[in-house]
């Protein structure tokens, strides 16, 4: 076995997405040292037995190094489109009249197939429809069963097949398509730790993907269609985690209503103690370059300021040119955000009231006792992974040992804000407990002779949800000799 690197010092998480430009097994490696933490696999191209062999060499690599890999299944979600048009093309005008219907015959420039019917149910007078990524933009007049007619408020050459957007109205369609349910039972069966849901518009649409994972990865949801932001809070309550889908939330609503959503959705999840991924376009630049833009570097400092856990590449590592470069841009990034002496205050805006249970007592606890007696790690024995996420909930002054018997657990925890998992056996007694997380500490450079560490744990142990003690302890000089796990 390869010597895995020391932990990283940044505590915001880089999540890189694999594709075309990143798919070896080498080229993954080289990601992972160049800062990447976790890796999302895009379920939207490519076959899935081309997807074994990314999982396989991510599984590889975290057998070379000892270290659990997390992977990301993002499933692509439904997808509106028009139809054809005689000649793979029209120009629509702007200010005329361009009608959607049933009819399978190819359109033109006054009129194109909607193959959607549930599109027909829900549309009122006045919605917006946005076609192609948001280029056009027509604006309903009437519709019934079988037409809906609009007029081009922006208009442009529609082609064959191109994407629609319905911002206005709450699509009735499952967030899950037939393709999803067997990308998902693919994905489940490959053990990946993630599964991210797209189309999210309400609590509901989360439902099936919870019951067809069936507790054997995390759920996350992408945050992504306006009707989503009506009921947030809710749709937070039932996922596992949420991320910020910046493209599609960006077409949908005015350009300028995503800086400040995106810190809602950091705020809503962050409060409510689940992890929260910012993704899209983050360096969007250096798919074609090899340094981003001033702006880019900016969009990205600002997600780690807003304590984001994770931040995502997409393009830029899945397909760019330089997909090692814009990892180790986003880590050089992060890092020196991080240590600002400023980004201490600034990453607890969000004011956090803990829930009134002993485990969030305890939490809130370590992360002032921390600060207090300057310990260098707060570690946290745990088989759900609970007692982690709670505590990285609290934003540490410093970094969290992760210690848990389940590797499932240790995997998950990749894209958890400052929290670096360990796969190890479990402990028997308190003095077994003490013991372990000083050998822990020193093995993997959290702490070193003199340093205090901070314990947070269950007892009795083996006792999922029972987190109810917090020790602090001394490191000293003997336990430098004998530090194995």
């Amino acid at each position: 076995m390869t010597k895995a690197p020391s932990p990283r010092t940044r505590k915001v998480r880089v999540l890189a997405t694999l594709g075309p430009a990143s798919s070896t097994p080498e080229m993954i490696e080289k990601l992972f040292l160049a800062g990447a933490d976790a890796f999302r696999v895009n379920m939207s191209h490519g076959d899935q037995q081309s997807k074994v062999a990314v999982i396989e060499a991510i599984r590889g690599l975290e057998k070379k190094l000892g270290r659990p890999s997390t992977i990301l299944a993002d499933l692509q979600g439904p997808k509106l489109r028009v139809g054809r048009f005689d000649g793979g093309r029209a120009m629509l005008e702007t200010g005329t009249i361009f009608v959607l219907d049933r009819d399978s015959t190819p359109g033109d420039a006054t009129r194109v197939e909607l193959p959607h019917r549930e599109i027909f149910e829900a549309i009122e007078p006045a919605a917006r429809l946005l076609l192609d990524d948001g280029k056009l933009v027509l604006r309903v007049i009437e519709h019934d069963d079988a037409r809906i007619v609009t007029r081009v408020e922006v208009g442009g050459a529609l082609s064959n097949n191109k994407g629609l957007n319905v911002p206005d109205v709450v699509v009735p369609m499952a967030a899950l398509t037939d393709k999803d349910r067997s990308d998902l039972a693919f994905a489940i069966d490959q053990g990946v730790d993630w599964i991210a849901l797209s189309f999210v518009q309400r609590p509901e649409d989360l439902a099936e993907a919870r019951r067809l994972i069936q507790g054997k990865a995390s759920l996350l949801a992408k945050i992504e269609k306006p009707a989503a932001i009506d009921r947030l809070e809710e749709i937070v309550e039932m996922c596992d985690g949420v991320m910020v889908a910046r493209g599609d939330l960006g077409v949908e609503l005015p350009p300028e209503r995503v800086p400040p959503l995106q810190k809602r959705i950091v705020e809503v999840a962050r409060r409510m103690g689940r992890p929260v991924v910012v993704a899209t376009q983050m360096l969007e630049s250096m798919i074609t370059s090899p340094s981003p833009t001033r702006a880019e570097v900016s969009d990205v400092a600002t997600a780690v300021y807003d304590g984001a856990d994770a931040i995502m590449l997409s393009a830029e590592s899945a397909a760019g040119a330089w997909p090692v470069e814009s990892v180790a841009m986003m880590d050089s990034i992060a890092d020196a955000v991080e240590r600002d002496p400023a980004h201490g205050d600034r990453v607890h805006f969000t004011a956090l009231k803990p829930d009134p249970t002993t485990a969030d007592a305890l939490s809130e606890a370590a992360k002032t006792i921390a600060s207090t007696v300057s310990a260098s790690a707060i570690i946290c024995f745990t088989s759900s992974g609970s007692t982690a996420r709670r505590v990285a909930r609290e934003r540490p002054s410093v970094p969290i040992l992760m210690l848990t018997p389940r590797m499932d657990t240790a995997r998950r925890a990749g894209i958890l804000w400052g929290t670096y998992a360990v796969h190890t056996r479990d402990v028997n007694s308190f003095e077994d407990m003490v013991a372990k997380a000083k050998r822990m500490a020193l093995r993997h450079h959290m702490a070193q002779a003199g340093d205090r560490v901070i314990i947070i744990a269950g007892v009795p142990f083996k006792t999922p949800g029972s987190t109810n003690v917090i020790h602090v302890v001394r490191i000293i000089g003997d336990e430098l000799k004998n530090h194995e796990g």
